[in-house]
């Protein structure tokens, strides 16, 4: 196995900005709330809250992934991302739980909206904000493949609907004079928050249980081994696993044993470079046995078996 080093992008430039973003957006969303008395527009505020813990945490996170392997972590930091994706992720329930409380309460005493339109204008704007930095971070989270980044974008697109949901029930209230709607819609809004919050919760838990890449990246590297396949290289046990930024290549190669150690290896550099070339960044393990032998098959399950049982890995 051959490995190849990837200068780590500067990701923590991007957590920067979202903290700004946030900052710039609770001044706005708190004085629309203190201006209009709106739970409505509190709870779009304490959103933003939130924005602000998880862009510290993915900042944090990101700065910790981008170290280099060492001793102790000789696969790199950057499972440290899908701990800001499930900090992110458990922020946004309790979001949720807390503007669903603020809404029931409401609810129960309505109070009338003052000042609408002005509250409205603020959050307009604010909401912008929210739009610009998260359609970047989206674009920067996919092209680096940070899953750190894309909750920070998708927490921020789903305060932008938070908003938009706000402003309907501000608006609302204010036309028709039944002072319900508002609370009634930062419930529908903290309903939808907390759909969000599960799915980036449950795909965080599916990167730290390593789980396989992309499908359409492990077709990529199904082509390239049948290419290989054809040509007499036969291969089995292909495994991957996806680890932030990083994905993970594992195969077995088997050639003729009449092979020199030499064309093995040639072989195998070849192969390897061809995957790394397909999925950027990607770290590849081979391993060269000889078609011939019958135990060359016998490690194509998962566990490695000795005497018919399962290894043990204590």
């Amino acid at each position: 196995m051959t490995e190849q080093s990837y200068p780590e992008p500067r990701l923590t430039r991007f957590a920067w900005v979202s903290i700004a973003a946030a900052v710039v957006t609770i001044g706005l969303k708190f004085g629309a709330f203190v201006i209009t008395g709106s739970v409505g527009l509190l709870s779009d505020a304490l959103e933003s809250l939130v924005n602000l813990a998880a862009a510290i945490m993915a900042l944090a996170m990101l700065t910790v992934a981008a170290r280099p392997a060492d001793e102790e972590h000789a696969y790199g930091h950057s499972k440290a991302e899908y701990f800001a994706s499930s900090f992110e992720g458990a922020l946004i329930l309790l979001a949720a739980a807390s503007i669903a409380y603020s809404s029931v309460l409401r609810l129960m005493h309505p109070r009338p909206v003052h000042d609408a339109f002005v509250g409205i204008a603020i959050s307009v704007v604010a909401s912008l904000v929210n739009v610009g930095v998260a359609t970047m971070l989206l674009r920067a989270g996919k092209r680096y493949r940070s899953i750190a980044l894309e909750a920070d974008a998708n927490h921020l697109f789903t305060d932008v609907w938070t908003s938009a949901g706000v402003i309907v029930g501000v608006a609302a209230a204010t036309f028709t004079g039944w002072q319900w709607l508002d609370p009634a819609i930062a419930i529908v809004v903290a309903l939808n928050i907390m759909r969000i919050g599960v799915g980036l919760m449950r795909r965080s838990a599916l990167g730290l249980l390593d789980t396989a890449i992309p499908e359409e990246d492990r077709l990529a590297v199904v082509r390239i081994l049948d290419r290989y396949a054809r040509e007499g290289a036969e291969y089995h046990a292909l495994r991957t696993r996806q680890a932030g930024m990083r994905r993970f290549v594992s195969v077995h190669v088997l050639v003729p044993g009449a092979w020199s150690v030499q064309q093995g290896h040639e072989l195998l550099e070849r192969m390897e470079e061809d995957i790394r070339a397909a999925l950027p960044e990607s770290i590849v393990f081979t391993h060269l046995e000889p078609l011939e032998d019958p135990v060359s098959f016998d490690d194509v399950r998962l566990e490695r078996r000795v005497g018919g049982r399962p290894e043990s890995t204590a």
